[in-house]
């Protein structure tokens, strides 16, 4: 068969995908050829929170939203911390998928089914191959969201790895004006830190998550101890499990290659959305996404900037290493950061949106001493892999 030609392949369907292709149709692009291609093609089941202004693209899909949010450090008090002028939304897949379906029918998008095993790139285009070694489709761009190694090794390589349940009860237990971003009063892991967190969409309804970062995943058994506990210690009785998300995002100061060869580009997290010190990733996911649609309707390449600042990588590095050298408790880390600094401050900078002043209040506001020896040990370990 011969391979099909597009001007834009999308390899891998996963969020950071369908991502762009609703921000295609949002950027007004009409004329361009586009292929998917995914083994398993079709809506990728998940949940996604983040910050946003007072008006967003998807606020007539969102499951819920809070214009503040509470947060319990490890000695467990609470903390409420009004968000303003930014809110906390949620939004699940389904409706994410939907637009990007919609977007994919407006530009008669192919999908092809086909599990991808490398990508071969003349510098004029793309030859998209399958493992049986036959080229499916011929493209001027790869969009590429799938895994991908790290170029260089990190000091430091973490998880952000979860479990949660969306369950109901048959009585009014949940505050649907209350979220819980980050409650620390969940058991720490020797080498790590976990938190559990609250998400009502309704007084009978929520998603509760427990989340480590850790060096290691736990077992199906450790999941679900964790997060029995964490409800008994709410007193969340009697409730029905409908649904069970997990997942593993990398936290690292490992180096990936957004840009592997002249015309393919990484999107998600093998280009660069995660966020190495929180795991987070939707909120980059959609600028990038919003990016190339605006370079591709303006006729040029679609290559958006980093996610992040170099400097706020390096604030990452001396972060993780910090936490997994056992310099700064994590709880603490967070909690400071939260407590001694404007709420919005702190949510811009874990978007990578902060300016130098902000990052120099920022990190006065963190465990000084402990922070400058993590500091130290990145740059020596810096210096002598240059050397």
């Amino acid at each position: 068969m011969r391979p099909v030609e597009v001007d834009l392949a999308l390899v891998g369907y996963g969020g950071a995908a369908a991502l762009v292709l609703a921000a295609l149709t949002r950027a007004g692009v009409t004329d361009l050829r586009v292929a998917v291609i995914d083994p398993v093609p079709g809506v990728k089941p998940r949940t996604w929170a983040y910050w946003t202004g007072a008006v967003d693209d998807l606020d007539p899909v969102l499951d819920a939203q809070w214009s503040g949010v509470d947060l319990f450090g490890p000695s467990g008090r609470r903390q409420r911390i009004e968000l303003s002028p930014l809110r906390y939304a949620m939004v699940r897949s389904e409706p994410v998928f939907r637009l990007a379906a919609e977007a994919a029918e407006r530009l008669h998008a192919r999908t092809v089914v086909a599990n991808v095993e490398r990508l071969a790139d003349d510098g004029a285009g793309v030859d998209v191959i399958d493992e049986g070694g036959a080229t499916v489709v011929r493209a001027r761009w790869v969009l590429d969201s799938r895994p991908a190694k790290p170029v260089t090794p990190g000091r430091t390589f973490w998880l952000q790895h979860f479990r949660g349940w969306w369950v109901r009860s048959a009585e009014e237990i949940f505050d649907p004006a209350s979220a819980v971003l980050m409650d620390f009063r969940t058991p720490q892991p020797a080498r790590g830190v976990s938190f559990g967190y609250v998400l009502p969409t309704g007084p009978r309804t929520a998603l509760i998550e427990y989340t480590e970062f850790s060096p290691n995943r736990l077992d199906d058994q450790g999941y679900d101890g964790a997060l029995r506990a964490y409800m008994e210690q709410w007193g969340f009785a009697n409730v029905i499990v409908d649904e069970v998300e997990d997942g593993a995002i990398p936290m690292t100061d490992a180096r990936f290659d957004p840009r592997p060869s002249a015309r393919v580009v990484r999107i998600g997290t093998a280009g660069g959305a995660t966020r190495p010190s929180t795991g987070y990733t939707f909120s980059a996911m959609r600028r990038q996404a919003t990016e190339i649609a605006r370079l591709i309707k303006s006729g040029r390449d679609p290559v958006p900037a980093a996610a992040y600042p170099r400097r706020h990588l390096w604030m990452d590095a001396v972060a993780l290493r910090a936490w997994d050298g056992g310099l700064v408790s994590a709880p603490e880390f967070f909690e400071r950061l939260f407590l001694r600094n404007p709420p919005d401050r702190v949510l811009r900078f874990l978007d990578g949106r902060t300016s130098p002043a902000e990052e120099l209040a920022l990190m006065a506001s963190t465990p000084l001493v402990p922070m400058s020896r993590a500091a130290a040990n990145v740059g020596v370990s810096s210096l002598l892999r240059r050397l």
